[in-house]
């Protein structure tokens, strides 16, 4: 395949992905083009759904005129949805549109393919978000249950792994995975624990755009509502379900790493590189299991020296299976909390 992703979209590239784009160089060449393709038109996506206005009927206009311009040549002009944007970076992405999806163009057809299936289904799921809560800052508003919120985990991340297996089984893998079916299936879990991990991450910052994924029928078993959520000190209430829900997410991990061990070993840097993002994950839930999640002061993230450690130690295992065993396995126990 002709290399499709050069220096200008490589720049934006690492403008917008931030710490996705140390897990992209992790690739093997046979795919790399194609997810980081697909991550940019995915956060294009993204921006227009996440757009400041109280318009949202403009920006599911703006969204379906996206997902027309990928399948045809529909113009399209978002000029007045980058004018509003407040991250330089992601004003330069939407200015920067038919750059992009001239890259998508000069894809592989096969690999084109695969990429509009899962470019499809996230759409699909801002648009849903757009219809649900409204634009951001409007009245809050919350899932109502756990279908809802695995639904929308899959439309936004399970998507992403499904695309991810499928690119690697057609480009890097092919007839190396004897069950197919099950490597898809722990691809779709893979997503759903990054996604779920995003979302139980970032309460403050999604009830301040009037948006709650934790279901209200959740909350109203433990006398809570979400309005609740906005007082740090209901952490005491929410902690048994908030925990309920990072025991799910624990489990989504253990299914990634499943996911990994499927991978033949002779394929390192893809190994390497779903490794990474899962350490990170795991070690991430574990701080959420002791910070208040509620204070929106109090932010729980891993920071940049430990990802660094994190990323050469994971680098370094992929060449030993002991040590890759204990570095996983020691992750999990950290974020269950186990002794």
């Amino acid at each position: 395949m002709a290399e499709v992703i050069d220096e200008h979209i490589d720049g934006l590239l690492k403008a917008t992905s931030r710490s996705f784009h140390l897990t992209l160089t992790t690739l093997p060449n046979s795919v790399r083009d194609q997810v980081g393709l697909l991550y940019l038109l995915a956060r294009l996506a993204d921006t227009i759904a996440d757009s400041k206005t109280e318009d949202a009927e403009a920006l599911i206009e703006a969204l379906d005129g996206y997902q027309k311009n990928l399948v045809g040549d529909a113009p399209l002009d978002l000029t007045n949805i980058a004018v509003i944007q407040d991250d330089v970076d992601e004003k330069r992405l939407l200015e920067n549109l038919d750059s992009v999806v001239a890259a998508y163009r000069n894809m592989a057809s096969q690999d084109a393919v695969l990429m509009q299936r899962c470019l499809d289904v996230i759409i699909s799921g801002q648009r849903l978000d757009l219809v649900r809560f409204g634009a951001l800052g409007s009245e809050l508003t919350c899932l109502e249950n756990d279908s809802e919120l695995d639904d929308y985990a899959y439309r936004v991340a399970g998507s992403v792994g499904e695309f991810w297996t499928a690119i690697t089984l057609q480009n890097e893998l092919s007839g190396d995975i004897a069950d197919t079916a099950t490597f898809d299936s722990l691809g779709i879990r893979f997503g759903k624990a990054l996604q779920m991990t995003n979302i139980l991450r970032d309460i403050p910052a999604d009830l301040a755009l009037g948006r709650c994924y934790i279901p209200s029928e959740r909350l109203a078993e433990i006398g809570l509502s979400y309005e609740d959520l906005r007082n740090p000190e209901s952490i005491t209430a929410f902690r048994p379900l908030y925990d309920s829900y990072l025991d799910l997410t624990c489990h989504h991990y253990e299914a990634a790493i499943s996911y990994i061990r499927m991978i033949p070993r002779k394929y390192r840097s893809l190994r390497m590189a779903c490794m990474l993002p899962v350490v990170i994950g795991l070690e991430t839930l574990a701080l959420l299991r002791t910070g208040n999640v509620l204070d929106a002061y109090e932010r729980i993230k891993v920071d940049r020296g430990r990802i660094k450690k994190i990323a050469i130690s994971c680098s370094i295992s992929t060449r030993f299976k002991p040590m890759e065993n204990r570095i996983l396995n020691n992750a999990v126990n950290r974020a269950r909390n186990d002794s």
